[in-house]
């Protein structure tokens, strides 16, 4: 199996990101406030690196058109749509997450953490399985990079 370097790096990414957000639940749980600081810092960087490999990806290369059958190709288009959005909103959450946390602001931070932290986890298990469904499980499709269909070359 030949899997490509840069879908996989970012998955992994996105993987090492909500392991670093569980740990970091934990630690503040235990109330290992400084612990818990680092371990959602580094989470975020991690989930910061998997944005720019995907940016970059996406301008650059392309995004891998769906290779399975057609059968259920509408299935993973509404999955991946579902997917996008918990991407999506878990990054805001995220960002939340760290202005509030940096501006003191711990009633919000305290009510939001969990409920980012939940769309992040699923936001990651999504994301594998895309990754898995267009990488693993079928071949992927056909690439075509945001500036060449944007420039029409």
């Amino acid at each position: 199996m030949n899997l490509p370097i840069l879908p996989t790096l970012s998955t992994s990414f996105i993987v090492i990101s909500a392991i670093l957000v569980a740990i970091g639940w934990r630690k503040i749980w235990k109330r290992q406030i400084e612990s818990h600081k680092k371990i959602m810092l580094t989470a975020a960087v991690f989930a910061l690196s998997f944005f720019i490999i995907y940016v970059s990806r996406t301008i650059f290369i392309g995004n891998t058109a769906f290779g399975g059958p057609d059968s259920i190709k509408t299935y993973y288009t509404i999955f991946l749509v579902f997917h996008i959005n918990l991407a999506t909103i878990g990054g805001v959450l995220g960002l939340i997450q760290i202005i509030t946390a940096f501006k003191d602001k711990f009633k919000v931070h305290r009510f939001v953490g969990p409920i980012a932290s939940i769309v992040w986890f699923f936001t990651a298990i999504t994301g594998v399985a895309v990754y898995i469904l267009l990488y693993v499980l079928y071949p992927g499709g056909h690439t075509t990079s945001l500036l060449k269909a944007t420039l029409g070359l």
